[in-house]
């Protein structure tokens, strides 16, 4: 036996481990450890395949859509691409709230989704499934106007008149959460909505007027200075 083949049986005595492993019992491992790994993956990418033919596919013609609007069901038969403020004013004929810019910029068409003030021409109809809708409408189903409609009224808080559902739907959204706003805190409320006919004073003194504070505690120079 040479040298190098002494020294080699010298060094694999010294470490048992390494005496013990054939290179076929190596690459053996080597092919367990490489088809665990392709098996999980494979694993993985039917899981997300199945996943994916669970989802629903919707339209692109007409489907069921049913909307809980103002305390009712409805059942409509609209395109996915259909938004709630389209479904609410040409397939329920709820026509109060309003459609301006089209794209969230002026409040027009503001309804409540749970509660919450949102822009109706952002949100599709087919989404709105399953959520509580309230529009102007539903604030007064019986006739009789809100603290914040005779508010609106009482102070002259409109003009054209186009704008204000959206408005009074942001102020009653806000009264709801905060019963006792201040006037920052109402303009904020009211920051995404838009008025042409240049109102915000009035608005935000009817908000506050709403809100039970005295007329006299709202100068016309303390809300001025809207937005």
């Amino acid at each position: 036996m040479d040298w190098f083949a002494t020294n080699r049986t010298m060094k694999e005595s010294d470490n048992p481990s390494v005496s013990q492993l054939s290179r076929r019992e190596f690459f053996k491992g080597l092919g367990t450890t490489a088809l665990a790994a392709a098996t999980s993956q494979a694993q993985s990418v039917a899981q997300e395949l199945r996943k994916l033919q669970a989802e629903k596919v919707f339209g692109p013609g007409a489907v069921p859509v049913t909307l809980h609007v103002n305390g009712k069901i409805h059942r409509l038969e609209v395109e996915p691409r259909v938004t709630l403020l389209d479904a609410l004013r040409n397939h329920l004929g709820l026509t109060g709230s309003k459609e301006g810019c089209d794209r969230a910029s002026c409040g027009a068409c503001t309804v409540w989704l749970d509660g919450r003030a949102i822009y109706a021409c952002q949100k599709l109809a087919i989404d709105s499934q399953g959520h509580e809708i309230t529009t102007i409408e539903g604030l007064a189903p019986n006739g009789q106007l809100t603290p914040v409609q005779r508010a609106f009224v009482d102070r002259d808080a409109l003009q054209c008149g186009y704008c204000t559902p959206g408005f009074v739907m942001s102020v009653s959204a806000l009264l709801r959460k905060k019963p006792q706003p201040t006037p920052e805190e109402v303009i904020h409320a009211c920051a995404g909505n838009i008025c042409r006919c240049g109102t915000h004073p009035r608005i935000v003194e009817a908000a506050l007027i709403a809100a039970g504070r005295p007329a006299a505690s709202t100068p016309r120079t303390e809300v001025i200075s809207y937005g």
